[in-house]
């Protein structure tokens, strides 16, 4: 039977953030890239479950961990993921939308 992530306990979650950082770290010995890639999305999922979504607000800009030339402006909030657009060094707004999850989500910036 598959548990939800929403059903952990805290202590859960850190446990499985230690599997997940495990694989990761297996899977770049062995150069399995696609096996990293993956491992580490379900990493910045489990870690979403460990943040507070209401500490994140509609409108606010917040700098990226792990993509320094871009910044993320949040439309809303829905769960664990952050959907809204982001924004270039030349402070240019992408079109398309696109959700993330909170643990991406660094310093703000600026609120609306």
């Amino acid at each position: 039977m598959m548990t939800r992530y929403s059903d952990y306990t805290v202590e859960q979650l850190r446990e499985e953030v230690a599997k997940l950082k495990e694989k990761v770290q297996k899977a770049e010995q062995l150069g399995q890239l696609s096996k990293v890639a993956i491992n580490e999305r379900k990493l910045q999922i489990v870690l979403s479950y460990m943040v507070n979504p209401e500490d994140y607000q509609a409108g606010t800009v917040y700098t990226l961990n792990g993509d320094p030339g871009h910044t993320f402006k949040i439309n809303y909030i829905n769960g664990v993921m952050a959907w809204g657009h982001r924004i270039n060094l030349l402070n240019e707004m992408y079109d398309r939308e696109e959700a993330i999850p909170l643990s991406l989500l660094e310093d703000r910036i600026t609120e609306e």
